[in-house]
């Protein structure tokens, strides 16, 4: 198939692109008083294996919550855990992620690893319910395994994100604490890419 759609003669010289009424990706490029029109194949991201997508869950711990929000979405960084192929998060008690979360549990949960420069990349999105932990034994090994984990992988700074004053240490991660815990359910999706 050629490139070369069509020639049309112009008054000025510009280089555009825009989708067209096909939703094609389309290049006009000025060529002397003419411009052609080209269509731009895209590259598509390949799909990351069921193995590839378990080692950047597990490899990462940090991930992006999108909640359906009032007006707009809400985007929020939250840190996770992996227990019995389930995501937690810890929640703190209060602000808005809580008041959309007992309006509409739907969420996208992300996550991502990439290299500085861009040269290799993938990520990873969950669309389920974000579900609160109620039942204590569960709760308590979630809990743990925060705990556990940040203490071997995080600066102890990072506790003030979880409401706890960085100087009291991890062991303040604790069950006894009113923490909410919070889990994802009833994936609908999990869409996995990479660079190619």
């Amino acid at each position: 198939m050629s490139r070369l759609l069509k020639s049309v003669k112009v008054n000025e010289a510009r280089l555009k692109r825009y989708s067209n009424r096909l939703g094609a990706n389309v290049l006009i490029e000025s060529v002397g008083s003419h411009i052609c029109e080209q269509v731009l194949k895209p590259v598509k991201l390949p799909w990351m294996t069921d193995a590839e997508t378990a080692r950047l869950v597990d490899e990462q711990m940090l991930c992006r919550i999108a909640f359906r929000g009032d007006d707009y979405p809400y985007l929020a960084p939250f840190r996770y855990v992996v227990m019995d192929d389930a995501l937690y998060f810890h929640f703190t008690d209060y602000g808005k992620k809580m008041r959309l979360l007992e309006t509409d549990s739907r969420a996208c949960v992300q996550i991502e690893s990439y290299e500085p420069d861009l040269s290799e990349y993938s990520f990873v999105s969950y669309r389920g319910r974000l579900e609160r932990v109620t039942d204590a034994e569960e709760r308590e090994k979630a809990i743990r395994l925060f705990a556990e984990t940040g203490e071997k992988r995080l600066s102890p700074k990072f506790l003030a994100a979880h409401g706890i004053e960085p100087g009291d240490g991890w062991r303040e991660f604790s069950p006894d604490k009113e923490f909410v815990i919070v889990k994802l359910v009833d994936v609908v999706e999990r869409v996995g890419l990479k660079n190619p």
